[in-house]
């Protein structure tokens, strides 16, 4: 008789996003005559970087060639590509990274799920609440955690984003193995400071635990005074891994492009106390698992590096970032307070009411579409996030109405 993975049957029915999926199907089906506008998922909508778009073709000329077809490529990635990211996002940033310690994928959503793989069941978790659902279901799913009680699972120590910290979660007074963070953080916006994430290098190199740090909004950080990566604090090539995303500095969402970054100095151990390499473990995973991203994507993405890349990339946020303040200064004005917005796309708006009723009432009198906070965890509820992800014409539509249906 075959048998499940009975881990599975401890996840909530389905996934944040497809509930919103499907709530925001059932009003336009009902509704064909109100245009919705979606704020919700950060899905970009401008189109990629010229850069980007030439390299891209010009890619997919040569696989047109006998001479210079591209098969199966390194699964860790092209040089070019590896070579690029080291010099231009830790090198100029004073980060001893190595080009051999980037591995290339086609996502962090996928990567900061895969990555669990390579540690033992047993380990302890800290997860942040609220947070990108990603980190707590795919550890569900292998086991690490209890039931879902009262909307958290047993087994996992919530590090708790609140008003009261401004949205910086505490170290923890015990002892955790595997340390999930994110900033600029997904949903809230908020952004962590070098100081703050010390606090974290030093606490897991306390307890030979492990970081894993999702950074991949960084390239929205203007204040200067913000680290864009963990490994711009002394020691963290010790202690942490890095998970970085192309699709929301480049628009690479449709076209899948981000890497990981696992230091050769990263050890974890057996049961017997055995130090083990985590870059030679995931390397192992890597080349097991994953047959690597496409050529032509890897060089539209190496793009991103050239003077105009980087150009247009910057040009790219800065107009996410200009919906970003329009967001937040117009809620604001409202009365509601809220964060990001600033050195992140998303504003996360402290609404004092039940965030699928927000949710629900931005649905059917604004026809606009936020994400419910208490979707992210316990620590969400009585919010919601709005994405600046969308053209500016929709903004200032969808500002209007939220506008006109906050004052009914």
């Amino acid at each position: 008789m075959i048998k499940i993975n009975e881990n599975y049957t401890k996840l909530k029915a389905s996934y944040l996003f497809a509930d919103i999926a499907k709530r925001v199907n059932a009003f336009i089906e009902a509704n064909p005559d109100k245009p919705v506008i979606k704020l919700g998922i950060g899905d970009v909508t401008e189109p990629l970087p010229p850069a980007c778009i030439a390299a891209l073709h010009a890619a997919t000329d040569e696989m047109a060639d006998r001479a210079t077809f591209k098969g199966y490529g390194p699964e860790q990635g092209y040089g070019f590509l590896r070579d690029a990211i080291a010099a231009n996002d830790y090198a100029a940033r004073g980060c001893s990274i190595a080009a051999d310690e980037i591995f290339v994928s086609d996502g962090s959503k996928c990567d900061c799920a895969n990555i669990q793989e390579i540690f033992s069941e047993d380990v302890s978790l800290a997860i942040p609440d609220p947070v990108y659902p990603v980190y707590t279901d795919t550890n569900v799913m292998a086991g690490r955690t209890g039931g879902d009680v009262d909307d958290r699972y047993q087994g996992i120590t919530y590090l708790e984003s609140t008003p009261e910290n401004s949205y910086i979660p505490s170290i923890p007074e015990g002892a955790s193995d595997l340390i999930y963070l994110c900033f600029p953080n997904n949903p809230t916006g908020a952004v962590a400071t070098k100081a703050q994430l010390a606090e974290w290098v030093a606490y897991a190199k306390k307890n030979k635990a492990i970081i894993l740090f999702d950074s991949a909004y960084e390239a929205f950080i203007r204040d200067p005074e913000i680290p864009h990566s963990i490994y711009e604090i002394e020691g963290a090539d010790k202690v942490a891994i890095e998970f970085r995303s192309f699709s929301k500095i480049a628009g690479f969402t449709g076209t899948r492009c981000a890497y990981t970054v696992v230091p050769k100095a990263l050890l974890a151990y057996d049961t017997a106390g055995k130090e083990h390499s985590l870059h030679a473990l995931w390397n192992r995973r890597h080349t097991t698992k994953f047959n690597g991203v496409s050529y032509p994507i890897q060089k539209a993405a190496a793009a991103i590096f050239t003077n105009e890349g980087m150009a247009q990339t910057k040009a790219l946020t800065d107009f996410y970032l200009e919906n970003a303040k329009l967001i937040r200064e117009s809620i604001t004005a409202l009365g509601y307070s809220c964060i990001g917005g600033d050195n992140a796309p998303y504003i996360w708006i402290n609404t004092g009411t039940d965030s699928w009723a927000f949710f629900d009432k931005l649905l059917n009198e604004a026809q606009v579409v936020c994400t419910p906070g208490a979707g992210f965890g316990t620590c969400g509820e009585g919010h919601v996030r709005i994405s600046a992800f969308n053209s500016l014409a929709n903004v200032e539509t969808a500002l209007k109405r939220i506008a006109v249906a906050m004052k009914k």
